[in-house]
């Protein structure tokens, strides 16, 4: 069976609107896979200044892109993983008539929030401009209630399975979940590249 690492390299599913609504599950690897964010001690993610930095940027995407819901995430040492939502329409304030507003395809959003998050751990460590992100991401389009909680759950126990993680550089053998969804990605591919570096 192919490793997830290796499909990475996958162009995007032909003819998807990655703009529509739906839910994404999306895994973002740091550049080189350096561990900046915090590390795992007792299976418990201790995240560091660069790491709380992250994990705000996900928290404000909705923020920015008012179609936009962030689910479960989980910041890890050299990579985060997350459920980005993207809904049918804006909120409606109180009062008010929805506005139509052009979605962002998720690859934009994905960029923005490397791009601002980027941007401030710089500020921070003072290297302005440095790679924070590798270039690519994955991607995984949630089909159903069935395959969301198994993600969900996946996300929230990542930190106490993380050397089976296949973004753990000294991870063991591939665990069942990582089997699963390239089984997943194999019926229907859903992988794909950003194409910025931040």
């Amino acid at each position: 069976m192919p490793e997830l690492k290796h499909r990475r390299k996958a162009i995007r599913l032909p003819g998807y609107d990655y703009s529509q609504a739906g839910e994404y599950f999306v895994t973002i690897c740091t550049k080189d896979r350096e561990h900046i964010f915090g590390k795992i001690e007792a299976g418990r993610m201790l995240v560091n200044g660069f790491g709380e930095i992250v994990a705000s940027c996900w928290m404000d995407l909705p923020n920015h892109y008012p179609y936009v819901q962030t689910d479960e995430f989980v910041v890890m040492p050299n990579h985060v993983h997350g459920i980005i939502v993207i809904t049918e329409r804006n909120p409606v304030k109180e009062g008010s008539e929805p506005s139509p507003t052009r979605r962002h395809p998720l690859s934009e959003i994905v960029r923005s929030f490397k791009t601002f998050s980027a941007r401030r751990i710089n500020e921070c460590r003072g290297t302005p401009g440095l790679s924070v992100w590798q270039r690519n991401y994955y991607e995984h389009i949630i089909r159903d209630e069935r395959s969301l909680e198994r993600i969900r759950e996946y996300i929230v126990s990542n930190p106490e399975r993380s050397l089976a993680d296949e973004n753990n550089l000294e991870r063991g053998a591939m665990d069942e979940f990582s089997s699963w969804i390239i089984q997943e990605g194999l019926k229907s591919p859903r992988l794909s590249s950003s194409t910025s570096e931040q």
